[in-house]
């Protein structure tokens, strides 16, 4: 029989079946295939993980990177629209002065218009001290000869002056202003720093023509002081000189 089924085998032609030993060995093998694709997926799967981490933390940052520049840079707009917001000051330059006109006065005035920042009003030079007593005691008025004045707004200072510039200081018949005028002209890109540094210049002039005129004062004294003291000496010369002489005429 065993013969027979043997004999049926090869004639079907399939190959005879492994020994039960070789099978084992195959099944183990393919058990460690499957474990290890297994890790290998496991590993696969933490790595995507790990690098779609990253990634999104990436893009975070990016993100509130961004939000942060834009933040700033809003800032920044902010900033110099306040910077443009601030308000040019203007000044006004008044050619003429009337008497009792003064710095408080000016304010009281011209600040029912708007707002006033600095006034300056350029004294007149005073007159030489006289020799007369009641002059020395007389306390003399003040009177400014010009004027600036800064007002906080650019364009009130131009209204100001369309305004009052050719009419009366003041309309009431008792108030000492009702037959001035006011002369007054806006000064385009004017700053009060340029004020300044003219009234700067002028005093520094001053002071060196005050100089130099006490420097020529000097030397004229010392000059005609030197003058004086030769003048003297030859005369005391010119004195013994002649006792001499009148001495030895009385000898003879």
């Amino acid at each position: 029989m065993i013969v027979k089924i043997k004999q049926k085998k090869q004639q079907s032609g399939l190959p005879p079946p492994p020994p039960p030993e070789e099978l084992e060995e195959m099944s183990q093998v393919a058990n460690m295939q499957d474990s290890s694709g297994g890790r290998s997926a496991q590993s696969d799967l933490e790595q995507q993980t790990t690098t779609s981490a990253t990634s999104n933390i990436g893009e975070n940052l990016k993100s509130a990177g961004a939000d942060d520049d834009e933040d700033d840079e809003m800032d920044m707009g902010n900033f110099n629209v306040k910077a443009k917001k601030k308000r040019k000051k203007g000044i006004i330059y008044i050619s003429n002065i009337p008497k009792h006109m003064n710095v408080t006065r000016m304010r009281e005035i011209l600040g029912e218009y708007a707002e006033l920042g600095r006034v300056y009003l350029q004294p007149e030079k005073l007159p030489g001290a006289g020799n007369d007593k009641k002059k020395k005691r007389k306390r003399l008025a003040r009177h400014f000869t010009e004027g600036w004045v800064e007002f906080e707004s650019k364009r009130a200072a131009k209204q100001i002056v369309e305004l009052l510039n050719n009419k009366q200081i003041s309309t009431r018949k008792k108030s000492q202003f009702y037959d001035y005028m006011w002369s007054m002209k806006y000064l385009p890109r004017f700053k009060w720093v340029h004020l300044t540094e003219r009234m700067n210049y002028e005093q520094a002039v001053h002071k060196q023509r005050l100089h130099t005129e006490v420097s020529q004062a000097r030397k004229e004294t010392t000059f005609f002081q030197n003058n004086l003291d030769k003048s003297e000496y030859l005369k005391k010369q010119s004195k013994k000189a002649n006792k001499g002489k009148n001495a030895a005429m009385l000898e003879t």
